[in-house]
């Protein structure tokens, strides 16, 4: 059987998970985080204090709230037919739900660190600029992936659940 690891790096059919990251919405999230790398006035411990790391507690609520409604739908008849028309198959469901975990919580350990001031006590601003922008490009960068990982945790739930009520209406019709 295919590991979560194995799908991410490797891919089981659909080619490998990391590639939904980096679709053509990739350069969105360059723009994102060049942007605000250069444009937040202030430091990123004050950053990540003040604004990410609560937002970031949003974006976990949301996410797992609907990752559970996922992983019921995951567990329905109706989805697990439905999976055996999709290359990689049921693994495809179940990963890539996996892998929108495992971005939001990278990017929160991310923040975490930034918000205890180890990147401002290591680049500080005024010895080295250029290190401290491109932390500050990374660190953005993945928090708007991060809030395109949450709506499509979101987007998949919802997929589902109407894929699911449409294979049932067709089953009560016959």
């Amino acid at each position: 059987m295919t590991t979560f690891w194995s799908w991410l790096f490797k891919g089981s059919g659909n080619g490998a998970g990391l590639k939904r990251f980096f679709d053509r919405w990739v350069l969105l999230h360059i723009f994102v985080g060049l942007a605000l790398a250069f444009l937040v006035p202030i430091s990123l411990k004050e950053a990540a204090v003040t604004l990410l790391l609560p937002v970031a507690g949003i974006f976990i609520g949301l996410s797992f709230a609907w990752g559970g409604n996922a992983q019921a739908l995951l567990q329905s008849t109706e989805i697990e037919n439905m999976s055996s028309f999709r290359d990689g198959g049921y693994l495809e469901y179940v990963y890539t739900f996996q892998a929108a975990i495992l971005l939001i919580l990278l990017t929160l350990v991310l923040w975490a660190v930034a918000g205890l001031g180890v990147f401002d006590m290591v680049w500080p601003t005024c010895s080295n600029h250029y290190l401290y922008v491109l932390i500050s490009f990374f660190l953005f960068f993945f928090s708007s992936l991060t809030v395109r990982e949450c709506w499509h945790v979101v987007l998949g739930a919802q997929s589902m659940l109407l894929a699911r009520f449409k294979i049932r209406k067709i089953s009560n019709d016959r």
